[in-house]
């Protein structure tokens, strides 16, 4: 039965004459390991997560009367710490600016272990390519034709395909009967413009997802622009705020080997911490890493730093990497304080990081220094969301100081937090061993941080449920 004229999935063309079906499919036949065709009436879509918000959109964030806060749009890529494997891409692109969007891609941190490839001429210059040549581990083919020119295209390239290849195309018709024809025929994934960066790389990432992989925990790292800017004190106050307040489990990472100061924060002296780790990283599993943190509540574990000057702490990279890498698997977030220092570690782990807080004063020294780290890591991943920015001890009484507005112009970031200076609280919790709200619960410093916490892990605290003093009179005796 030929569909109505009406019909908004009339393709133009009789599914008998074009749709190969059977064995006899060369699409099939040439890349067996790919998805199967969609039988009957299953909707394809119902196994794909909803679409996340795109690149730039605001979320809705519930403001907090507390210190100045400043809202900007954060891209939430929801890709975590996941990367692409070690495979090779060639991409054949129909247009100028998808070539560049596809190389912009490639230049991602996730994509780093693998090797792109982008050429001209679409589908058709695929096709004519692959006719002497091996094909890839992965193949992105944009194409501009119609849907029957399109299927056509594919049927030729089936034929020169290597069996375990996978194939996404991106094209131009947003139309789900071509979707699930394309996903009947083999094709890993059908994208449609426009597109960004993200989302071709969230596109192959979901193709080489390993389900049995650990769980990986977002990495939100605290830096300071200079010693002495409090940066410390808010990373360990923020991750109390992600434990207590917004009840996720979170684990806190003291860097600063020689002088960190968590384990005074939390008035804890563990036997063993980061240090233990950091010594036999490939001897750290699940349960030699839960001997090695410290409980300081029911949702908060402490990798304390030993705190002494006995050695030099001289380890690489890539030992920093792999221990972090596996502290991600103990919680949902775990919260790294870095010390003002600077090293291969420390680049590497702040690029690595999910979400990176800048914590600086408003001098000319922290201003400075702020820019440099701020432009570099915005030019190691230009797809990630750009560094937050917290300005601390803002009002110093007889202190020259930027104002706020300046500050955040001269930087291109706006603050995303800017807490005033109040000594009294800060220096309370400190010599007691405790946090900032439960020495000042409602000090602009406790809710700036609450706020933060509030930010970057986009949670609100659970409701509380409040009993009615009437309610004993009415219980069934």
């Amino acid at each position: 039965m030929r569909p109505t004229d009406n019909d908004p999935f009339d393709l133009g063309f009789d599914a008998a004459d074009q749709f190969t079906t059977g064995a006899s499919d060369p699409w099939r036949s040439a890349a067996p390991s790919l998805k199967p065709a969609v039988e009957g009436f299953e909707d394809p879509f119902a196994q794909f997560p909803p679409a996340p918000p795109r690149e730039g959109a605001p979320r809705p964030m519930a403001e907090t009367p507390a210190a100045s806060v400043y809202h900007e749009p954060i891209a939430d890529d929801g890709l975590g710490d996941a990367v692409i494997p070690r495979i090779t891409i060639h991409a054949f692109c129909a247009r100028p600016q998808t070539a560049a969007l596809v190389e912009h891609a490639a230049a991602d941190r996730r994509m780093a272990r693998a090797t792109t490839i982008v050429r001209d001429g679409g589908l058709e210059a695929a096709v004519d390519f692959y006719q002497n040549q091996p094909t890839p581990s992965l193949v992105l083919v944009e194409t501009t034709d119609t849907a029957q020119r399109l299927l056509h295209l594919l049927d030729s390239l089936a034929q020169v395909c290597d069996s375990g290849t996978k194939v996404v195309v991106v094209g131009q018709a947003n139309d789900i009967a071509l979707y699930r024809e394309l996903m009947r025929r083999g094709v890993s994934e059908y994208l449609t413009q426009p597109l960004s960066p993200l989302q071709v790389i969230r596109a192959i990432g979901g193709l080489y997802a390993d389900p049995s992989a650990p769980f990986v925990g977002r990495q939100i790292a605290f830096v300071g622009a200079k010693g002495g800017v409090g940066a410390s004190t808010l990373a360990h106050n923020f991750a109390w705020a992600m434990a207590e307040t917004l009840e996720t489990a979170t684990v806190l990472v003291d860097l600063d080997l020689a002088f960190g100061t968590a384990g005074l924060d939390f008035n804890q002296d563990p036997l063993q911490g980061v240090l233990d780790a950091l010594n036999q990283p490939e001897r750290l599993d699940p349960v030699l890493m839960d001997r090695m943190m410290v409980r300081c509540g029911d949702r908060l574990s402490l990798f304390a730093a030993p705190a002494t000057l006995e050695d030099d702490y001289a380890f690489d990279a890539d030992t920093y990497e792999e221990v972090t890498q596996k502290i991600r698997g103990a919680a949902p977030f775990v919260v790294l304080d870095i010390p003002h220092a600077w090293n291969a570690a420390t680049r590497r782990v702040l690029v690595g990081s999910d979400d990176l807080v800048v914590v600086a004063t408003p001098d000319l020294a922290s201003l400075r220094n702020a820019k440099n780290i701020i432009d570099l890591v915005r030019g190691a991943r230009p797809n990630d969301a750009p560094p937050r920015l917290v300005l601390n001890q803002v009002g110093v009484p007889g202190r020259p100081e930027i104002p706020v507005k300046d500050f955040g112009e001269a930087l291109g970031v706006h603050p995303s937090l800017v807490l005033p200076f109040d000594p009294k609280p800060y220096g309370q919790a400190a010599n007691n061993g405790q946090m900032l709200a439960e020495v000042a619960a409602r000090s602009k410093a406790a809710e700036g941080v609450e706020h933060l916490a509030r930010l970057i892990s986009r949670r609100e605290p659970p409701p509380v449920h409040k009993t009615s003093m009437f309610s004993g009179l009415f219980k069934k005796r």
